[in-house]
């Protein structure tokens, strides 16, 4: 079974500051603006460990964020 990111979009948190995920691609992106963590998507199950994430630059989490319709600044959803 594989992962269906729409599906537990609402379960899964960033293991290390707990903030929601978006899916993007085959990663899972932190909303938290200060760690811009990304976590890997590989053979279709999310690997949620600290040590495998990167850090996406400010300027590309932005635009992330954007086409997530989150605040590019916060990540916080934009209403």
């Amino acid at each position: 079974m594989s992962f269906d990111p729409q599906t537990l979009q609402d379960i899964i948190a960033c293991p290390k500051t707990k903030a929601k995920l978006v899916c993007e691609g085959d990663f899972l992106v932190s909303v938290d603006p200060d760690t811009r963590l990304k976590y890997p998507i590989k053979d279709g199950i999310p690997v949620m460990l600290v040590d495998e994430a990167t850090e996406v630059p400010l300027d590309e989490w932005a635009d992330i964020m954007k086409r997530h319709d989150r605040n590019p600044e916060t990540g916080e959803l934009v209403s």
